[in-house]
This record gives C-alpha cells, structure tokens and sequence, in this order.
C-alpha cells in the first residue's frame, strides 16, 4: 500500500512538473487589469487600504507562472465589460459569470471558480423559507447590484421577471446590500455558494442560508474580443486547479478569510 501510494505521489508531481513545464513564458509583458473592488472575498479593499481577494491572489499567481507584469486599474461594474470589449484593458476580474450575451462583446476564459446561488436571510427569519415562500409575500425585499448574476436569477428564478420590480432594491455594491439585509432594510440577498457559506459562517448565527441553490454560474476572466491571453491564462488556470492551489484559495478566502471577520 504505501509503495502504491508512493508511486502515486511520484506520478502526481511529474505532472504537475510538466504542466509548470509546458506553460508559456510571456517575457515580462505588461498587461493591465480592470476590476471593481467591491465584491469580497474576491476582491475589495482591506481595512488598511490594501486591494485584497481571491482573484488578486490568483491573478499574481498567473503572472508569476507566465512571468507578466500586472498593472490594475479600476472601475465600476456597469462600465468594466464595455470597457474591455473597447480594449482599453487587457483583462476584466470582478467574478464575472461566463454568459452567452457577453461572449458576444468579450472574450472569456475558462472557468476559474464554480458556484451556485444561494439566499442570504438574517438568522431569526422565519417568514419564508424557500424562493416561492419569499415571492409570494408582497412585503419582502431584495437587495441586488444590477447587471449581475444575483440580480438576474432574483429577477427571473425568484420573481416575476420583470426588472422594474419595485421589490428588488439596487445597491451600488454586493457590501452595500449586504449592509442593509443586516439591518432589517431588506429581507433576502442573493450570494454565490462559496461567498454565501463563508459570510455565514463568520456572522456568529446573524445570517443564514434558506431553500435550494437557484442555478449555477461559472466565472471567469474577461478579455477584449481575440486577445492572445486567453490561452496562456487558460494554460496557468489548468496547471493551478491540478496542482491544488485553487483550492488553497478557496480555502483561504472563502473559509480563512470569513471566519477571520
């Protein structure tokens, strides 16, 4: 058993060896990023001013591998996809779902991180307990940033689809929203899998998950239309789910990081 699982071990590290081996060497070339800073744990800024995150730490592990230098510039959600289809940056990071729509303008790259939504209540909600319980009650609120994943499965999975909705409330920011579920101002938010376990674990029984995931989404990176980046970035993506540091990651932002808070 123990030769087995040492020959094992063996063939696991040749591969990973070759993965790092046949990944490219990008010559130092600069590249800027765009992202928004406002969606935790992927990225945001830190009490101490600091741009923190999942992906800023998967980003710099991708230009360690591909020896690229990283600029990151930023701005707001509504404009990052616009912007990049325009090339004015090289690459889009602010968990952005992979979508029919806007392969049509962007380049993607293949899934970085999987997950599902889930519903975010406060940990005394006793209303409902599910998404048809939370659309038949008239008086219940949701928050949502528009134009993202949370906003439209609330639209069409959860509610009527109608946008207009006067029940969803828009937020700016995921925090924002998140701030006023905690405050009584609205009484449900919509939250990848991932995110929505770690904010309740660290809510010390303040927040908690109701019903069944409502859909999956994969994120991923974001490119101008026919970028040379896409398949070297999809290359060092490969080689870091093979050889476990997406899933350190995951375990430092999604579970490290929401306990720590």
């Amino acid at each position: 058993m123990t030769a087995r699982l040492l020959a094992s071990a063996a063939l696991a590290l040749v591969a990973t060896s070759a993965l790092a081996q046949d990944l490219p060497d990008m010559g130092g070339r600069e590249i800027t990023v765009v992202t928004e800073n406002a969606y935790p744990p992927l990225q945001f800024v830190d009490a101490d001013g600091n741009a923190v995150g999942w992906e800023y730490d998967a980003v710099a592990e991708i230009a360690q591998r591909l020896n690229l230098s990283v600029a990151y510039e930023n701005t707001s959600w509504d404009a990052m996809i616009p912007a990049v289809s325009e090339g004015q940056y090289d690459m889009g990071m602010t968990g952005i779902t992979i979508r029919d729509d806007r392969r049509e303008v962007v380049d993607f790259s293949e899934p970085y991180l999987r997950s599902e939504m889930m519903m975010m209540v406060r940990g005394d909600e006793d209303r409902f307990a599910d998404a048809a319980g939370f659309a038949a009650n008239p008086d219940l609120l949701m928050a949502a940033q528009p134009g993202t994943t949370p906003f439209y499965v609330g639209v069409y999975e959860v509610l009527d689809g109608d946008e207009a909705n006067p029940r969803i409330i828009k937020f700016e920011t995921f925090g924002a929203g998140l701030e006023a579920l905690r405050s009584g101002d609205v009484d449900m938010v919509l939250s990848d899998s991932t995110g929505a376990n770690g904010y309740v674990a660290a809510s010390d029984g303040a927040l908690k998950i109701v019903g069944e995931p409502l859909g999956a989404e994969d994120f991923g990176f974001i490119f101008p239309k026919g970028s040379d980046l896409v398949a070297p970035i999809n290359a060092a993506i490969a080689a870091m789910k093979a050889d476990g540091t997406m899933d350190a990651l995951n375990q430092k932002w999604f579970v490290d990081y929401a306990m720590g808070q």
